[in-house]
C-alpha cells in the first residue's frame, strides 16, 4: 500500500511541476523545479506617528526565483522604526565589547545580555565582542589597551641609565684617585712619613683597591656569562687580597714593635716574609672557596620575567647562596680579625700609629658590608647589583680615604711634618 501512495505522490508532483496557467485574478501561476511556486512578495512596514496616526508603507521586496543576494531589496530610508527613530535599534540589550575586553553572560538575563570585562593581566582581546581573552607569549606582555602583546621592557643595570652611569662614574674617579696615589707614594718613597709604614705593603694594598674599583665595573651592563662567572670570583678575590694587605700591616705594626725590646723571641718575625706569607695564606683561603664554587654550582645568566610585570630581568643567579655566603663570611672574618689586632695595638707609641688608621678603616669596612646584607636581600633586579656595587665602592673607598689620604696630606700639603722628627715624636719633645 505504502509503495501505491509513493507512485501516487510522484506522478502528482510531476503533474504539478508541468502546470502553467493564468489564475482568475489574471496572475501566473507556476512551479520551479522543487516543486515551490515562485512568487514576489512586499515588505511592508508598520509606521506609528507621535501624533497617532499610522501607515503600512512598502519598503522592499522578496523575488523568491532571484539569485540569493538579489532575492531581497529593501529601501533603508522609507523604513521608519518605533516611535519615529530613522537608526536601526540594538538587537541586544547590551552594548558591544571593544578590543582589550571580554563578554561576560549575565546571571539570569538572556544570552543577548552580557557585561563588557577588562582582560586579566597578561591577556589580550584583539577583536570586539570576544569570548575570551588570549594569554600572550612568556617574552610579550600587552599594551595598554590591552589588544595587542608587544615585546616585554629588559632590565638590567646598564651603563646607559643614570644609576649605572653615575655608579661607573665614581668607580672611574675612585680607580683614578687611587693610581694617583700610588704615583704619589712611589716618588715619596724615600720620605719618612712613606717609609714608617712599610712601603711595599702600602703599594700592594693601593694595587688591591686599585682592582676593586675597577672590578665594580663588571657588575654593570647586560650580565653574559663570562662577566658572571668572573665578577665575584674576582671581587672576593681581590677584596680579601685588600683586607690580607691591611691585615699584614697591622700585624708588622705589632711584631716591629715587640721585636724592638730586649731579649724578644719576635725578632725572628720581623722582616718581608712574615706578611708576604700571611697575605698569601689569606688569600688563598678564599680562592678555595671561589674555585670550589665556579666547579660545584657556578653563576649564570638568567631572565627572570616574575619579579616585574610587563619586564624581563636579566640577572646573575649566584648558583648557590652558601657559596656565595661562605665568600661574604670569610672576607668578614678577616676583616673583624683585623679590626681586633688594630684595636689592640691602637696605642702603641707614635711611630707606629698607623694602627689607628687600620681601626677606623676597619670600622667603616665592616659598617658597609654588614649594611650591605639587609639591603641586598630587600632588593631586586638592577637595584640589588648596584646595592652590591656601592658597598664595594664605600667599603674601597673607606680604606683608602683613612688609611692613604692622611699620609698624602703631609707629603703634598704640610712637608714640614714629613721628618724623621715629627714621625718619632720627637719633635714635640724637643719643643717642649
Amino acid at each position: 500500500m505504502t509503495a501505491v501512495w509513493q507512485e501516487v505522490r510522484r506522478q502528482l508532483l510531476n503533474v504539478i511541476k508541468t502546470a502553467h496557467f493564468m489564475n482568475p485574478a489574471g496572475q501566473e501561476v507556476y512551479f520551479d523545479i522543487n516543486g515551490d511556486m515562485p512568487n514576489q512578495l512586499d515588505i511592508q512596514n508598520f509606521q506609528f506617528f507621535l501624533n497617532g496616526t499610522s501607515r503600512i508603507a512598502k519598503v522592499g521586496i522578496f523575488r523568491s526565483w532571484a539569485p540569493d543576494e538579489q532575492q531581497i531589496q529593501i529601501d533603508t530610508t522609507a523604513i521608519l522604526w518605533t516611535a519615529g527613530a530613522i537608526e536601526v535599534p540594538h538587537a541586544v540589550c547590551s552594548e558591544s565589547c571593544g578590543t582589550g575586553y571580554r563578554k561576560a553572560t549575565v546571571k539570569r538575563q538572556p544570552i543577548c545580555c552580557f557585561d563588557c570585562i577588562l582582560c586579566s593581566e597578561g591577556k589580550i582581546s584583539n577583536q570586539t565582542d570576544s569570548n575570551d581573552c588570549i594569554t600572550c607569549p612568556v617574552d610579550e606582555w600587552p599594551t595598554y589597551e590591552q589588544d595587542k602583546c608587544i615585546p616585554k621592557t629588559i632590565e638590567f643595570l646598564s651603563y646607559k641609565e643614570e644609576l649605572g652611569a653615575s655608579l661607573a662614574t665614581v668607580s672611574v674617579l675612585f680607580t683614578a684617585l687611587t693610581a694617583s696615589v700610588l704615583c704619589v707614594f712611589i716618588k715619596f718613597r724615600d720620605t719618612p712619613v712613606i717609609k714608617a709604614n712599610n712601603r711595599d705593603l702600602s703599594y700592594l694594598l693601593l694595587l688591591g683597591l686599585f682592582l676593586c674599583f675597577l672590578c665594580s665595573l663588571l657588575f654593570i651592563g647586560r650580565p653574559e656569562r663570562v662577566t658572571c662567572l668572573i665578577r665575584q670570583f674576582a671581587f672576593g678575590v681581590i677584596f680579601t687580597f685588600s683586607v690580607s694587605c691591611v691585615m699584614a700591616k697591622t700585624i708588622t705594626v705589632i711584631v716591629a714593635f715587640t721585636a724592638s725590646k730586649p731579649s724578644s723571641s719576635m725578632k725572628k718575625w720581623v722582616g718581608p716574609k712574615t706578611p708576604s706569607l700571611l697575605i698569601v695564606l689569606c688569600s688563598l683561603g678564599q680562592v678555595v672557596i671561589c674555585v670550589a664554587w665556579l666547579f660545584i654550582l657556578p653563576p649564570f645568566p638568567s631572565k627572570n620575567m616574575k619579579i616585574k610585570l610587563g619586564k624581563i630581568i636579566v640577572e646573575c643567579q649566584e648558583g648557590s647562596s652558601i657559596a656565595f655566603s661562605c665568600m661574604l663570611g670569610y672576607m668578614g672574618l678577616l676583616a673583624v680579625l683585623c679590626l681586633v689586632i688594630a684595636f689592640l695595638a691602637r696605642k702603641l707609641p707614635d711611630t707606629f700609629n698607623e694602627a689607628q688608621m687600620i681601626t677606623t678603616s676597619m670600622f667603616i669596612f665592616l659598617s658597609v658590608w654588614t649594611s650591605f646584607i639587609p639591603a641586598y636581600l630587600s632588593t631586586q633586579g638592577k637595584y640589588m647589583v648596584a646595592v652590591e656595587v656601592f658597598a664595594i665602592l664605600a667599603s674601597g673607598a673607606g680604606l683608602l680615604c683613612s688609611i692613604f689620604l692622611p699620609k698624602c696630606y703631609i707629603v703634598l700639603l704640610r712637608p714640614e711634618k714629613n721628618t724623621r722628627k715629627h714621625i718619632t715624636g720627637k719633635a714635640n719633645t724637643s719643643a717642649k
